[in-house]
Formats: structure tokens, sequence, C-alpha cells
């Protein structure tokens, strides 16, 4: 059966797909948990500046994500 199954091109696809599929939006859920979650604001109402660095680098990985895909199918990607 081995024959029929490319195991490494098996392998790439569904780590690719852990990533995008289950990384990404448990990255932004992170984010969002940043600026929402108990704790996140101190006394006057502001966002405290540790938990806005980490949202802010959670949104930036996600939107590079977002453009590098449009960007590779656009350039003619496979």
């Amino acid at each position: 059966m081995s024959e029929y199954i490319e195991w490494s091109a098996l392998g790439q696809v569904v780590l690719f797909g852990l990533i995008v599929g289950a990384g990404l939006p448990a990255l932004f859920a992170v984010g969002v948990r940043a600026l929402a979650g108990t704790g996140a604001r101190d006394e006057d109402g502001h966002v405290r500046g540790s938990r806005a660095a980490v949202a802010i680098a959670c949104f930036a990985v996600i939107i590079a994500a977002i453009v590098g895909a449009i960007v590779y199918i656009a350039a003619g990607g496979h």
C-alpha cells in the first residue's frame, strides 16, 4: 500500500493543516484574550502594556499569514 501513498507529502499536508487550521485561530484567540481577558485593564480602564504587546504580536502574525497567502496565490502558487 505504501507504493500508492507518499507519506512525506501526506505528513507535510497534515502539518500545514494543523498550523493553519488550528494554529492561527488559536493565536487569534490568544490575542483577543490578551485584550479582553480578566485583568487586562488597569484602574483607569486602559489595556496594560504587556497585554497590548502580546495582542499586537498575535494579530501581526495573523495579518502576515493572510498577506503571504494572498501574495502566494496572486503569484500563481499551486
